[in-house]
């Protein structure tokens, strides 16, 4: 008789919760960044670094995690490993928030979308991995999506590249550290890394006489934005649960959740314009996202026969 299906990994399920939770709270990010206008996009990334650092010191202190956090952090390796990760998750951070409330959340919902053609590509750059003829009808058919926006636009679409490229490396980054540094540790490093420059920018904006930190705003304004911590230190730790304990293939599968909800902000909520151009080269993106979603499934299933037919 055959043999039965292997079980799910240790953790599957909690980690496709976390996993799923913390694309749907991404992806409701714009409507939070919204209401905190006008408030700037340099002042609000830098209160998202400082106040997660806050909230993931109270984890520690919570948790009493602080001992094995400050060990992990005279590793040289993982500190190296997450300073680069904190620096690529403030490009994205940054990035995304300039995208946000100049206009932009379509297009920061590209950056999503093409997210796992990145990811991809990245495991031929860093794992020397071989594509299969599916994935290069994947890649190909979003390179043709990004060429057909950028002539009906006039312009690369830096915003979504940069997004998706800065987010690729993170979670590439996040993975290979991930059976060292549990989630809170990590997130707490990099903001930490972060910490000066958040200072830096909190400083020239209260000199310059506006903003949040010279209370201007008004209360509820800055109630709003103390709300920014957890908000950005709950999705990040959610995804570092889910990576922690999910193949990449389910990885890529639940990072679909955040695009679909913040496109389909920028069009019904927030009336983003979608010409022609655009909409060809987003349904160009989602023809390669099915044809790259079929070929994951289809892979994974054979994989999972090869293991358990009998010898």
């Amino acid at each position: 008789m055959p043999a039965a299906p292997p079980p799910p990994p240790r953790g599957f399920g909690a980690g496709l919760g976390y996993a799923i939770a913390a694309y749907v709270l991404w992806g409701l990010l714009p409507l939070y960044f919204v209401l905190l206008a006008p408030t700037g996009p340099w002042e609000v990334v830098a209160l998202r670094i400082l106040l997660a650092l806050g909230f993931c010191a109270l984890l520690l202190t919570v948790t009493r995690a602080w001992r094995p956090f400050l060990a992990l952090a005279r590793k040289r390796r993982v500190l190296g490993a997450m300073t680069l990760a904190g620096a690529l998750i403030y490009v994205n951070w940054q990035v995304y928030v300039v995208a946000v409330l100049g206009g932009h959340v379509v297009e920061g919902s590209l950056g999503y979308f093409i997210n796992p053609i990145v990811t991809v590509l990245l495991g031929v750059v860093f794992l020397r991995e071989r594509l299969r003829p599916a994935q290069w009808v994947a890649v190909a058919v979003s390179a043709l999506a990004i060429l057909v926006i950028t002539i009906g636009y006039g312009s690369v679409p830096w915003i979504g590249l940069v997004l998706a490229f800065s987010f690729g490396i993170y979670g590439y980054i996040k993975k290979r550290v991930g059976d060292e540094v549990d989630a809170v540790s990590g997130l707490t490093l990099e903001t930490a890394v972060l910490a000066p420059v958040a200072i830096v920018v909190l400083v020239v904006v209260a000199t310059a006489g506006g903003g949040i930190v010279t209370g201007t705003a008004g209360t509820p304004h800055l109630l709003l934005s103390l709300c920014a911590g957890a908000l950005t230190a709950i999705p990040l730790l959610l995804f570092a649960a889910g990576a922690r304990r999910l193949p990449l293939v389910y990885i890529g599968l639940t990072q679909y959740f955040a695009p679909v909800i913040q496109f389909l902000i920028g069009v019904v909520v927030l009336h983003e314009a979608m010409p022609t151009e655009r909409w060809i080269g987003f349904g160009l993106v989602w023809v390669a996202l099915v044809v790259l979603t079929i070929d994951m499934l289809t892979n994974g299933r054979a994989q999972r026969r090869v293991v358990t037919e009998p010898v």
